[in-house]
């Protein structure tokens, strides 16, 4: 009898030792690993792209959303634009054509959420629209100018002209299709730097509060 109360006593110091193994120790270590993957990542991240994104091991922030700018620049792009003003007064039309280049940047608006979710080899990144964050025009703008009879062009018209000339540019390139090719500039960025870390990356693109649980 004493023979089978040791074995049951073994037994059970043993079934203790591996529960605490399999359900204590293997979890501690995997996590540590996982916050350690997470916060060289992050800093990865930075070293790309100059700002740290929300980073969540599961469900746990191992890293907040830190930046020292507020925009992120993907693409930077150069584009022609031509435009023509014009004003009708009692009959008589004057028009001034306008012709120059920009510089138009393409990127994120790092107020919005950014992170990405670790998930064991899969990272989904939450981001949001790629927009246009600034033009500038370049010192080729040229003007061409047509009077009216007695309509003539005038030194204010030429200021109302440039105002509606870069006013239109903005429209025309908040729409143009290198907006688009954003996506595919950023999402290549990303998978290179996310690479060494996991296996497979999904996007999710829109203003996203808190990532999906």
């Amino acid at each position: 009898m004493a023979r089978y109360l040791k074995l049951i006593i073994i037994l059970l110091i043993t079934a203790t030792m591996a529960a605490f193994v399999l359900f204590v120790i293997i979890p501690e270590r995997l996590a540590r690993s996982g916050y350690e993957a997470a916060k060289t990542l992050g800093e990865d991240f930075r070293r790309a792209f100059q700002f740290t994104p929300e980073v969540l091991v599961e469900n746990t922030v191992v890293l907040n959303q830190q930046t020292s700018v507020m925009e992120l620049v993907v693409l930077s792009q150069n584009f022609q634009h031509n435009y023509a003003h014009t004003n009708t007064w009692l009959g008589s039309t004057k028009k001034i054509n306008i012709s120059g280049s920009f510089v138009a940047k393409v990127g994120f608006d790092l107020n919005e959420k950014f992170s990405i979710t670790l998930r064991d080899k899969t990272a989904t990144v939450f981001l949001p629209e790629p927009q246009l964050l600034s033009i500038e025009s370049q010192p080729d703008i040229t003007y061409r100018d047509e009077n009216g009879l007695w309509n003539w062009v005038r030194t204010e018209d030429r200021t109302a002209a440039t105002n509606a000339f870069i006013k239109d540019a903005k429209a025309y390139a908040a729409q143009a299709d290198f907006i688009k090719d954003t996506h595919l500039r950023a999402e290549e960025q990303i998978r290179k730097v996310l690479a060494p870390h996991v296996d497979e990356v999904v996007f999710e693109y829109g203003f996203v509060v808190h990532p999906p649980r």
